[in-house]
């Protein structure tokens, strides 16, 4: 259930079947192609699709120096349909306060007859942190990480 107080959402259909968008989720390889906005290089230092599992990034603008950037836990991994990870649990699963905002972040992967429905829902805890976040760009910065699977769902070949 989406509250509009709380949640952020973001809707695309992706003209390509679930496997690959699973897969760009999954291998540390593909997820770091498109996790942060370009020009912006990632670093996948743990990336563990099951629940419990680790989500650990960091980026870098210049591609040298890398900083933290996610430090997540998966609370669920239902391949090729259903990934649910927060970030207010760190990858050692203590509770965390993480910068900007903690979240909870869904993403549902459903058939379309142009390829996968894919759907975002990111929950936060008060209005405020949903507003800070919004604030902070979670359109366009969402907006542009999706676009950039897309493109590499749809036009690379993944293997």
């Amino acid at each position: 259930m989406i509250d509009p107080e709380l949640d952020l959402t973001l809707h695309r259909v992706i003209r390509t079947p679930r496997q690959r968008i699973w897969d760009a989720w999954t291998r540390p390889e593909l997820f770091a192609k498109w996790w942060t906005p370009a020009p912006t290089v990632t670093r996948v230092d743990r990336l563990e699709a099951k629940p419990g599992g680790a989500l650990v990034t960091r980026m870098s603008e210049d591609g040298t120096t890398f900083a933290p950037h996610m430090d997540a836990v998966f609370l669920v991994a239902d391949a090729h349909e259903r990934l649910v990870f927060t970030n207010a649990v760190d990858s050692s699963w203590r509770p965390a306060d993480p910068s900007p905002v903690p979240m909870t972040a869904e993403i549902t992967l459903g058939e379309h007859e142009d390829g996968t429905e894919y759907n975002v829902v990111v929950r936060h805890r008060s209005p405020s942190d949903r507003d800070r976040h919004d604030e902070l760009g979670f359109y366009d910065g969402w907006g542009s990480v999706t676009a950039a699977l897309a493109a590499i769902v749809e036009n690379e070949v993944v293997q």
